[in-house]
């Protein structure tokens, strides 16, 4: 006959498998209850400006506002555009004695319930343009994400002095 310490002993594998299931499910439903379970990035792009290049001069920078209204951060990995030749995502790095440099970047951090705010003297796009621009055109970008689909914009052509978002 069988003691009660083997009868308990036979079921504690099961048992503890039951006790860690009922605790994860519980986890669970309190992260789903909570709001953060299944809510990706949301974003949105807005204020794209890209700079009136100075004559004789085809690169330029293009800034835009990145807003995430969700619960997952993202990342901005590139940027294309039919009007360009190329695209790469910029950031100036201090350089000493007041100085900056720029330096090209793989991505960009658009934080969770966040924004990307981009600056010609921050985070920027720079491009080399296919053709002329003119002050007030709109040219076409797509911006790409790491964890969200691509983004359609315009960017507004504007004077170097007249890129802010505000």
């Amino acid at each position: 006959m069988r003691t009660l310490r083997d009868r308990v002993e036979s079921v504690m594998p099961a048992l503890s498998a039951v006790v860690a299931s009922a605790l994860a499910l519980g986890g669970l439903t309190a992260w789903t209850a909570a709001g953060a379970a299944g809510t990706p990035a949301e974003l949105e792009v807005t204020h794209a400006r890209l700079l009136q290049p100075f004559p004789g001069r085809e690169s330029t920078a293009v800034v835009f506002t990145v807003t995430n209204s969700g619960n997952a951060d993202d990342r901005l990995v590139s940027v294309t555009s039919p009007a360009v030749d190329a695209a790469m995502l910029s950031q100036d790095a201090d350089a000493g004695e007041s100085a900056a440099r720029m330096q090209m970047v793989a991505s960009a951090e658009v934080p969770a319930r966040g924004t990307l705010e981009m600056t010609p003297y921050g985070t920027d796009v720079m491009v080399e343009l296919r053709n002329p621009v003119k002050l007030g055109q709109r040219i076409p970008f797509t911006l790409y994400f790491a964890q969200s689909g691509p983004v359609t914009t315009e960017a507004l052509v504007v004077r170097h002095t007249e890129w802010s978002s505000r």
